[in-house]
């Protein structure tokens, strides 16, 4: 999902903050595989998730209200990617709070990733996945049409077993912003 507006002028460097709770193993994956594609990564210890993002009739977190807390937080030349288990969600036309797998603004300065909506099976894979797609989100990349690409809209549901790689239109348009994406650097983490 995405929320579109800025035009990032600059190449970013990407703060991965994880959400209190957030498991070290997933977390130490993800770092990895990203910086693999993108070196300019670094690592914040985990944050409390703002009471003010708590949307207790759902018990779950306002993924829009983490994103303003996000970019609060860190410098401008940065995209920051909030990582969290706890479930999440955002307002999509006339539903007031349906619940995601992650939010990104589009292009912009910071995405979250939940792990709630993802099936443990194949954990660590599918949430690679969800954080390229919303990290293509900060990058400027709309919802794709192509069922296999990482930039696929989920519609609802979870496709992330379905989806590949990032097409070729979605990875020229990351290489031209200095993402490494050549179709042997980009190793999807093996799930246990």
């Amino acid at each position: 999902m995405s929320s579109c507006g800025l035009r990032p002028s600059t190449r970013p460097v990407l703060v991965l903050q994880p959400f209190r709770g957030f498991p070290s193993p997933l977390f130490d994956s993800v770092h990895r595989q990203i910086q693999r594609l993108y070196p300019l990564v670094v690592q914040r210890p985990a944050a409390a998730l703002p009471r003010s993002a708590y949307y207790a009739p759902r018990h779950r977190y306002r993924a829009d209200s983490l994103l303003h807390f996000l970019v609060g937080r860190h410098q401008p030349d940065t995209v920051v990617i909030g990582l969290t288990q706890q479930d999440i969600s955002t307002t999509k036309n006339e539903v007031r709070d349906w619940g995601v797998m992650g939010l990104g603004y589009c292009p912009g300065r910071a995405c979250v990733i939940s792990s709630f909506r993802l099936k443990r099976r194949n954990l660590s894979t599918q949430f690679y996945k969800v954080v390229l797609h919303e990290i293509g989100h900060t990058q400027g990349l709309p919802h794709c049409t192509t069922r296999t690409c990482f930039m696929r809209d989920a519609e609802g549901g979870n496709p992330t077993d379905e989806e590949t790689s990032f097409c070729r239109a979605c990875t020229g348009h990351l290489q031209s912003r200095g993402w490494k994406l050549a179709s042997q650097s980009l190793v999807l983490p093996k799930t246990p």
